[in-house]
């Protein structure tokens, strides 16, 4: 492969292409090898992520990874109904654990989705929801800049996500999270994880 064709793309030390962002530290390029843009189909591991994507806005991804087994401990590992029962006493702990990210909306809008994720179970579920708007095509971006940000299925499953319950969930956040949980795969077409969750040829 000649790295010239893809300007975004990091040769590493051991010969595979990753885009710039994965190739920065050791936690960020194994994230991206073993774990970015996999599927997740299970209620506990999507309500973990859109609960991670929720404490990264506005702030890096390397740092929400650096603090997510803080978060888990301080989650109940996210199971939801755990996080469902909790109350003002917990999220004055929690605003005072410094293992996590101490934003008070954000920590209030988990504690609120687990309850909006356990009231979905009798219309179908967190992850049929979710799955359900799976785009019949995926991108196909050379470099990051033809990556979109958003599209009509992350801005229709935002409003999906809203009419359940669920807060800090816009569209632009819901399309990194497709990212993430593989319903769409926007790794660089160079990339040695393209087409690595199986879900797109």
């Amino acid at each position: 492969m000649n790295p010239t064709h893809s300007p975004d793309l990091v040769i590493g030390s051991d010969g595979l292409a990753r885009p710039a962002w994965a190739a920065t530290t050791d936690l960020l390029r194994a994230y991206y090898d073993t774990e970015w843009g996999m599927p997740v189909r299970t209620e506990q591991g999507l309500f973990e992520r859109l609960s991670l994507e929720s404490f990264q806005a506005g702030l890096s991804w390397a740092l929400v990874l650096r603090k997510r087994g803080g978060f888990r401990a301080a989650f109940a590992d996210f199971d939801p109904d755990a996080v469902a029962a909790f109350d003002d006493g917990d999220v004055e702990k929690l605003m005072a654990n410094p293992e996590i990210i101490r934003n008070r909306r954000k920590i209030h809008s988990v504690v609120n989705n687990a309850r909006a994720t356990v009231a979905l179970r009798g219309r179908g579920g967190l992850v049929d929801l979710i799955w359900s708007h799976q785009p019949e095509e995926t991108p196909y971006p050379r470099t990051l800049a033809e990556i979109p940000s958003r599209s009509p299925e992350s801005e229709a499953l935002a409003k999906s996500l809203k009419a359940a319950g669920f807060t800090f969930v816009g569209p632009t956040m819901i399309f990194a999270l497709m990212e993430a949980v593989g319903m769409v795969d926007t790794h660089l077409l160079e990339s040695h994880r393209r087409g690595s969750s199986g879900v797109w040829a």
